[in-house]
């Protein structure tokens, strides 16, 4: 057998390029361009992974530690809270901002909760109007309506405050009536700046006013459930009205508390009469000698006696259970005619007569407001009086005609005259054998001008 000897390759030479081969050659000039252009590729490379392997080194040795925090023990319980709310998104992340909301909170604590950040937002909304009212020196409609303006915010604050006094002694009925009123006020604020637009100050204003109200909504949401279902949130939702098919159950004795109607036999403490003999020619003389804060055992009776008193009346919120004892109506008449139609006036500042303080009551009265027809908003009497009782009066007028304001309102055998709007308001009222009369609306009867309506009904 042959053997082989085996052969072993060999891969042909690399010639590797050198200068002088490239003298040689002829081309050195070629060789520098070529090396050129191979290190203008390569370094940027090079620089690149080195920055990117430093700056992962960095990383990997400085990443701090993340901890992810626990979740909030009350945010479960203002979740559920917020279903009472119509905006719940808006309600949840007021609420958790506001760090106001313990671990172990109740229903009661998120609502008190709630009212606090109303609160808040409230005092901010002073201050932004108080600014438009300092801006607006020389425009009389924005001067009067920012005073309006803060006029019922103060109002507003007053029954917050209440509200917040009254639920934790579970007078939850009481809260629901002045939480309410909290929410009338906002809006009025709002609405009468509205008629004085134009600023980007004004405008910056009601937008954050309209913010208010919807956190001053949420905590009024809130108590309309817990005083239907109580803490059992699964059964809460937006708040719900008898227009769409909800009715409350009974009601207890937080209602109005009176029977009848004004008392009988009230003996005067002051009396009023325009021809002289008495105690005081004007009534709101007799209403500015009523004493501060008298509670309900302690009423401050003005006889006005028979007469035509031409003034503006209005019962501040401090004049609490002050009582109108008039000799009859159309004997003792009280009238006005301030109407919007006059340079900066308000529907609400056009009342004849005007009433805050709580526990007010009147009867044997006229109060009328004799602004004609084509004068639109004029009010006669205005009423923001909780637990307020009406007896035996006629409110006379055209357009708007009986303002129930806001708050718990009883009227009882009362004359309402007017064309346009003539009750209206935001007040839970409840109206008693009272006589609604539809006065013709004849802006010029001399002609034959249009008549609205010509009836009468009695409820």
């Amino acid at each position: 057998m042959q053997h082989r000897k085996s052969i072993k390759t060999h891969p042909p030479p690399v010639l590797i390029p050198t200068i002088s081969s490239f003298r040689q050659s002829g081309n050195l000039k070629i060789f520098f361009i070529s090396m050129a252009s191979l290190l203008s590729l390569i370094l940027p490379l090079l620089l690149f992974f080195y920055l990117s392997s430093s700056a992962s080194a960095r990383h990997q040795t400085h990443k701090p530690s993340v901890k992810l925090s626990p979740p909030n023990p009350s945010d479960n319980i203002i979740r559920e809270a917020c279903k009472a709310s119509r905006d719940p998104p808006t309600c949840e992340a007021s609420l958790v901002q506001s760090n106001r909301v313990p671990p172990d909170a109740t229903v009661l604590h998120v609502i008190q909760s709630a009212m606090w950040v109303s609160a808040q937002n409230l005092e901010k909304a002073k201050s932004m109007v108080g600014e438009i009212l300092t801006a607006s020196t020389g425009n009389l409609n924005r001067s009067n309506a920012a005073k309006t303006c803060l006029e019922v915010l103060h109002y507003s604050e007053y029954r917050m405050a209440l509200t917040n006094d009254a639920l934790p002694r579970g007078k939850i009925k009481d809260g629901r009536a002045w939480m309410s009123a909290v929410l009338v006020f906002q809006y009025d604020c709002w609405s009468a700046l509205k008629y004085v637009n134009g600023t980007s100050q004004v405008d910056k204003t009601m937008a954050f006013l309209n913010s208010l109200i919807g956190l001053s909504s949420n905590a009024l949401g809130m108590m309309f459930n817990y005083d239907n279902f109580g803490e059992k949130t699964g059964s809460w939702g937006p708040p719900k009205t008898e227009r769409v098919g909800f009715w409350e159950g009974g009601s207890d004795s937080s209602g109005p508390g009176f029977v009848g109607g004004v008392p009988k036999g009230l003996k005067p403490d002051v009396t009023v009469c325009n021809r002289g003999g008495c105690d005081y020619e004007a009534i709101q003389d007799a209403v500015n000698a009523a004493p501060d804060n008298a509670g309900p055992g302690n009423r401050f009776v003005i006889w006005i006696k028979a007469g035509v008193y031409q003034e503006t009346v209005r019962v501040p919120l401090e004049k609490k259970n002050v009582v109108f004892l008039g000799d009859g109506m159309g004997k003792t008449i009280i009238t006005g005619s301030m109407n919007v139609g006059q340079p900066g006036m308000t529907t609400y500042n056009s009342a004849t007569v005007g009433v805050v303080g709580d526990g007010f009551m009147a009867s044997g009265l006229t109060i009328q407001n004799t602004a004609g027809p084509d004068a639109h908003q004029a009010v006669a009497f205005r009423l923001d009086s909780d637990l307020s009782v009406i007896e035996n009066c006629e409110f006379i007028g055209n357009q708007d005609t009986l303002y129930a304001h806001s708050l718990r309102q009883y009227y009882k055998s009362c004359h309402i005259q007017g064309n346009v709007d003539f009750i209206f308001g935001n007040s839970a009222a409840f109206f008693e054998d009272c006589l609604i009369l539809v006065a013709p609306r004849q802006i010029k009867p001399e002609k034959g001008g249009e008549q609205c309506c010509d009836s009468s009904w009695q409820n």
